[in-house]
């Protein structure tokens, strides 16, 4: 009996270590190294694909095996900084180094820190610590996970300061658990610019949770126009991320997957001003790509502006762990059309 008693409690111990034992002790620095991508189309020079101008990206890939499934992300300081989540419960944070061109060439200052949950502890199931959204406002990320679909929001440390030593808040979920699908949720969460329609509001779609119609759920949180919407699917693509046009036009970065080999990526931009509850909005595809294109799981999206004033689009990949697949790092210039 005290054998037994013994052996069961060094199994308690062992079930409990993920969620009582931290990760890492707090944020740590990583080596990373990359390769600059100076084309976006294989084998052309091509540079300008309808209203986007490529203007240059990188693999990168670490030696520490955390960094891994980075989901969402957005730059910070003007396009100098980022800050990401990965499916696996953590913060990624670093710097884009850039050559005397201004264009991106790779990472420094890479550092990995766990995202805590309401208790002060890392996440111990998989299922609790899917990150998949990201978005910042008020002195806040707020982030939406899969797996047990919620949105929780976190404060931001002054400076470049991970908040790993944040806990979350709770955000009030737009859905119930039963409308979303266990690896469909919701995997955009963006906030529009103050100046537009939606003035300020955080609006979030599902990767590929339906309604009865058949198309996507959409949602927006708060400023006098919550409520729901939907957007048109359009198969065989999944929402994947979005970010907002300073025009306040919301841009959707979707996936097509259809096995080994068939893999795609597109944006689409659907009018900000279409947005409110009840609609059901589609908007016109500004790029499409596939493996003859400088493209792998791309998972996140952001849209920023640079020193110069001007709209940039940054996209990553999600390389699952895999050693088939590419963390990339892309940037396309917004610019007006011939």
């Amino acid at each position: 009996m005290r054998r037994r008693w013994v052996a069961t409690a060094l199994l308690l111990a062992v079930a409990t270590l993920g969620s009582d034992t931290p990760l890492m002790a707090a944020a740590e620095t990583i080596e990373t190294s990359a390769r600059p991508i100076s084309q976006f189309r294989i084998g052309s020079a091509e540079r300008r694909f309808g209203n986007l101008e490529f203007v240059g990206g990188f693999s990168y890939r670490s030696s520490d095996r955390r960094l891994a499934g980075v989901s969402a992300f957005r730059m910070r300081d003007g396009g100098e900084r980022f800050l990401a989540v990965t499916d696996a419960g953590l913060w990624f944070a670093g710097a884009i180094r850039r050559d005397g061109e201004g264009r991106p060439v790779g990472l420094g200052d890479t550092r990995l820190a766990p995202m805590l949950d309401a208790n002060g502890r890392t996440y111990g199931r998989k299922s609790d610590a899917d990150a998949e959204g990201l978005a910042l406002a008020g002195g806040r990320a707020i982030v939406s996970f899969e797996g047990r679909h919620r949105i929780e929001s976190f404060a931001l440390p002054a400076g470049d300061a991970l908040p790993d030593s944040e806990r979350p808040r709770p955000v009030p979920m737009p859905l119930t658990r039963q409308e979303l699908r266990s690896n469909g949720g919701i995997e955009t969460i963006a906030v529009a610019p103050a100046a537009s329609p939606l003035k300020g509001a955080t609006v979030v779609v599902a990767e590929r949770s339906i309604d009865e119609n058949g198309n996507l759920y959409g949602a927006i949180l708060e400023r006098g126009a919550k409520g729901l919407f939907a957007v048109r699917r359009q198969l065989p693509w999944a929402v994947t991320d979005g970010a907002f046009l300073p025009d306040g036009d919301l841009v959707l970065l979707e996936r097509r997957y259809e096995g080994f080999g068939r893999i795609g990526m597109r944006l689409r931009r659907i009018a900000g001003g279409d947005i409110r509850p009840g609609a059901t909005v589609d908007g016109p595809v500004m790029l499409e790509a596939d493996l003859g294109d400088e493209i792998d799981n791309m998972e996140g999206l952001d849209i920023w502006r640079n020193g110069a004033g001007q709209t940039v689009l940054s996209l990553v990949s999600d390389d699952n762990g895999s050693l088939f697949q590419r963390n990339l790092y892309l940037e396309f210039r917004l610019v007006s059309p011939d």
